[in-house]
């Protein structure tokens, strides 16, 4: 098992580490003491290291990458290692990649401790000020200005490593302000968690293979359903254009029988307003000749009158 555990200065990784290595039968790897069991030992990278930080100069990348190189390899470390402080960087974490593909190795897993940076601070402020009052040392460590800029590096240099190793899939997260023991649980939980196996990638990738000659044939059928779509759509429009014309037909000889109606209807009309016109006409002569007759009549009575 090879694990990676990353989280600001104070998340307890040196803790879950050392529970780690008590569990699983691994070593725990930190560059400074690895650095210092190299030097120490007189190795050509040790000797190398020790020039460098003799000179007051940072250890460079590759002589760290050698170190952990000649350690992996010791016999200790053949069930695997847990990672505290390294890698820093991602050109440091992309020099694992390589080290650990060159000898047919893999990360198991990156577990990210997350905690909030404030809460740490007023924790050391808090232990500081409970020692001084026993009147026990401070150690250089115990100060909070110390650790603001120990956070502060951390935020610049290594909290990257979390996006780097989320893109790889391999990142996990838990709750670094949780309880010790709460938080071996949750890594206890993650790696038990198992990958797929491959019969699981087996079946995966059969079942693909098996589902492309069913998407060829959806692919070949989806033309011929948009033809037989646009069939119906032309056979429907003929129809429903066949139905107007015929509506149109109708609507035509009916305006033909109402136009013959209405003439007919305007001729009675006229015929009888002809009629009553000229019975009015004749009417009116026989009235004017018999007024005139009878008014002669009482002109030849009022003679007769007169006359005798």
């Amino acid at each position: 098992m090879r694990l990676i555990l990353l989280g600001p200065p104070g998340a307890g990784k040196g803790t879950q580490a050392q529970r780690l290595v008590a569990k699983h039968k691994i070593v725990q790897l930190s560059t400074g003491d690895m650095l210092r069991a190299a030097v120490a030992a007189g190795t050509p990278v040790g000797l190398r290291a020790k020039s460098i930080m003799d000179a007051g100069q940072l250890v460079p990348d590759e002589v760290v990458v050698a170190i952990i190189a000649d350690r992996i390899g010791q016999p200790d470390a053949k069930n695997g290692f847990v990672l505290d402080g390294f890698p820093r960087t991602v050109p440091q974490a992309e020099a694992l990649d390589n080290l650990l593909a060159e000898r047919g190795l893999k990360l198991d897993a990156v577990i990210e401790l997350k905690v909030d940076e404030g809460i740490l601070v007023k924790r050391i402020e808090t232990r500081v000020a409970e020692m001084t009052a026993r009147g026990e040392p401070l150690r250089k460590d115990d100060n909070p200005e110390v650790l603001k800029g120990r956070l502060a590096a951390y935020r610049a240099q290594t909290a990257p490593l979390a996006g780097y190793y989320d893109a790889k899939g391999m990142l996990k997260g838990v709750d670094g302000m949780a309880p010790i023991d709460d938080v071996t649980v949750a890594i206890d939980r993650i790696l038990a968690a198992k990958p797929a196996g491959k019969k699981t990638i087996k079946k995966a990738t059969a079942a693909t293979a098996k589902a492309k000659p069913a998407k060829s044939k959806l692919a070949k059928a989806k033309p011929a359903k948009v033809k037989a779509k646009a069939k119906a759509a032309t056979k429907a429009e003929k129809k429903a254009a066949k139905k107007a014309a015929k509506a149109a037909k109708k609507a035509a000889k009916k305006a033909e029988a109402a136009r013959k109606a209405a003439k007919k209807a305007a001729r009675k009309l006229a015929e009888k307003a002809s009629k009553k016109a000229k019975k009015a006409k004749t009417g009116g002569k026989a009235g004017a000749a018999k007024g005139k007759a009878g008014r002669a009549k009482t002109k030849a009575r009022r003679r007769l009158t007169k006359a005798s």
